[in-house]
């Protein structure tokens, strides 16, 4: 019992720094990128705080009933600013996270929407020339070959440089389609999600990232005080056992002890009388 007690009692402890030590480096992490400008002096401070809330709230839990009122609400309003202070720094590493995920996606589709509308108006061109030019020859009476053939010089240059800018702008808009599924791939989960309730990805995203910010410090926080209970519950067990095993030895100490001491007496008082002469049995010595 008190072995499964004990093991129970490390891996809350384990569970509780791990997901402490957690939620600190990404608080940390989050407060150095959004105050870059120190950012050694933030990682220090933040970490010196991320500790000194552990150490808080421990010492709340054990000494609840020995401190004031006034050090009570400090420390109560401390702890409870620190957390907010954490979840506000893992809410900066996440999102920081999400937009390095989808700065290059977005890019990608800004630029794909680019050139297709660059593509459409090629396309527009082409066919504006090809009509400009059948317009101009139909213009021209019949008899009129060479005049003909200087507008089909004259135009052809201009359809042939559209169609070559066409061709590049479909090559590189092929590129980038491929590009983008290999990006998509990274944000594709949120894309998803964004599909099946109907709302766009940011939403979405903002939404997973609260829900994480209020369960990650927080579990940490009331880990920390369950850890310090079986803590005292392990430390009650082992007094527990020491005070069994002592009652123990005191009842044995009072059914052994007299026993033993009756022993000695009557062995002494036998030893003296075969000293004396006396019968080993305790007999009377006969008289000469």
């Amino acid at each position: 019992m008190f072995e499964r007690i004990k093991n129970f009692s490390s891996l809350l402890g384990f569970s509780a720094l791990f997901i402490a030590g957690c939620a600190a480096f990404y608080s940390v992490f989050g407060l150095s990128k959004l105050f870059a400008g120190s950012a050694v002096a933030v990682i220090f401070m933040a970490s010196s705080l991320e500790l000194g809330k552990l150490v808080a709230a421990s010492f709340l839990y054990r000494f609840w009933n020995e401190i004031n009122l006034a050090i009570k609400a400090y420390l109560i309003i401390g702890v409870i600013t620190l957390v907010l202070i954490t979840s506000a720094g893992i809410f900066g590493f996440l999102s920081n996270a999400y937009q390095g995920a989808t700065v290059q996606f977005e890019k990608q589709s800004n630029e794909l929407l680019a050139l297709e509308d660059r593509l459409e108006q090629l396309e527009d061109d082409r066919v504006f020339l090809k009509d400009e030019f059948e317009q101009s020859v139909n213009d021209l009476p019949a008899n009129y070959i060479t005049a003909k053939r200087q507008l089909r010089e004259q135009f052809n240059p201009q359809i042939q440089k559209l169609n070559e800018e066409i061709l590049n702008v479909k090559s590189r808009k092929s590129d980038l389609e491929i590009a983008l599924i290999e990006t998509g791939v990274d944000v594709g989960p949120a894309i998803y999600l964004a599909r099946v309730f109907n709302t766009d990805i940011d939403t979405v995203v903002k939404f997973f990232i609260f829900i994480l910010i209020f369960v990650f410090d927080p579990m940490a926080v009331c880990l920390i005080i369950a850890y310090n209970k079986s803590l005292e519950q392990s430390k009650s067990g082992v007094e527990k056992i020491f005070d069994n095993y002592k009652s123990k030895v005191k009842v044995i100490k009072k059914k052994i002890l007299p026993n033993k001491k009756k022993n000695i007496v009557i062995n002494k008082v036998e030893e003296d009388d075969d000293e004396d002469g006396s019968s080993p049995k305790g007999g009377i010595k006969p008289s000469s």
